[in-house]
């Protein structure tokens, strides 16, 4: 699979047209993605064998998130704009123009709301978002269970908001890429064909080599470049929008039936704990479960699509799915070191 995407990113142009690379360099390309891609397989088995915490994978996507939008917040690189050379970091944009700029209320302007830069506006929706995803992940429904091997032992199952986690969103992201994948490569061969062009029609954006879909279904799958654009292309941003809330809600309630976290397996492993739902009898615990897992599962993916569209027109740093994956795979990390911490301390109670 490596191998196989490595060839068709080289060869649809995203590193430069294969006819200007030349051979020799689409070949060192190839070798390189697929390096890296077998490079990030033995790290990931590294840390799932027990040399680390959580999935390797996940970390690598957070890792990057985070690189992407810490560089965009304090990069040193400076661009020319046209207006003198401005730095490509929003902190540092901000700083350089309050004292370069004599007029500080337009030099204000211009760090927050610069255009093809990255601004303090788009900074500060990243944090907003990163701190709207950790409240939400707090909001569960505890249901109530009770030992019927052990008289007075009671606990709470917990059912959260996000029950599948950043599943969703990773399923709809690679839906998407897939998609898009399959379209450009069928574009750069066969552009003429006007089913390849129902699929999609990819243009370069902002006179640079990268290409971004302009219409076909290919583009309603894209996410609109900014708020501005949102307004001026409704039609657009509307079949975004349900797109995203359609595909997370269904994949969300399709993760739950092939990752044993369904209402029926739930069921079985209280059931095999001896626990039971408190004021239900066991025959009618599985209903139950029925009636809040899927509902839980459906609204967190429609939450989270949701979650990814507001980003996405708010422009925060990295885009929407980026975040949510970044602020989902950190979380998770922070509740498998709180867990190992317990587990320490109580081997060392227990040892003490």
């Amino acid at each position: 699979m490596a191998f196989g995407q490595a060839v068709v990113f080289v060869l649809t142009g995203n590193y430069g047209q294969p006819s200007d690379l030349g051979a020799g360099i689409c070949v060192l390309l190839v070798v390189q993605l697929v390096l890296a891609a077998l490079i990030v397989i033995l790290l990931d088995e590294l840390l799932q064998k027990g040399y680390g915490l959580g999935s390797g994978i996940s970390l690598f996507i957070a890792t990057n998130i985070c690189e992407s939008i810490v560089w965009k917040a304090f990069s040193p690189t400076t661009i020319n704009t046209g207006r003198g050379p401005q730095f490509e970091g929003a902190i540092i944009a901000l700083f350089h123009l309050l004292i370069t700029r004599p007029n500080k209320q337009l030099a204000l302007r211009e760090a927050f709301y610069r255009q093809n830069l990255p601004n303090v506006t788009q900074l500060m929706s990243t944090v907003v978002v990163f701190a709207l995803v950790i409240y939400l992940q707090g909001f569960r429904v505890e249901i109530p269970v009770k030992s019927n091997r052990q008289r007075g032992m009671r606990g709470s199952y917990p059912i959260r908001l996000f029950y599948t986690s950043n599943m969703p969103i990773m399923l709809q992201s690679a839906l998407s890429s897939n998609v898009f994948l399959v379209s450009q490569t069928l574009f750069s061969r066969f552009g003429d064909n006007l089913l390849v062009r129902l699929v999609g029609v990819w243009e370069g954006r902002d006179g640079s080599a990268q290409l971004a879909p302009v219409s076909g279904l290919v583009y309603y799958m894209s996410p609109p470049l900014n708020f501005t654009d949102a307004l001026l292309d409704p039609i657009h941003t509307a079949v975004y929008i349900v797109y995203m809330l359609v595909a997370c809600a269904l994949f969300s309630k399709t993760w739950i039936e092939v990752s044993g976290s369904s209402p029926r397996d739930v069921a079985k492993q209280l059931k095999d704990q001896g626990l039971v739902m408190a004021g239900h009898r066991e025959q009618s615990m599985y209903k139950e479960l029925k009636r809040v897992i899927p509902t839980a599962a459906a609204f967190g993916g429609a939450c989270i699509g949701a979650l990814s569209v507001a980003s996405d027109l708010l422009g925060a740093l990295g885009s929407g799915t980026g975040i949510l994956l970044a602020v989902t795979i950190i979380y998770s990390y922070f509740e498998i070191a709180a867990k190992e911490g317990d587990m320490a301390g109580l081997k060392g109670l227990v040892m003490g």
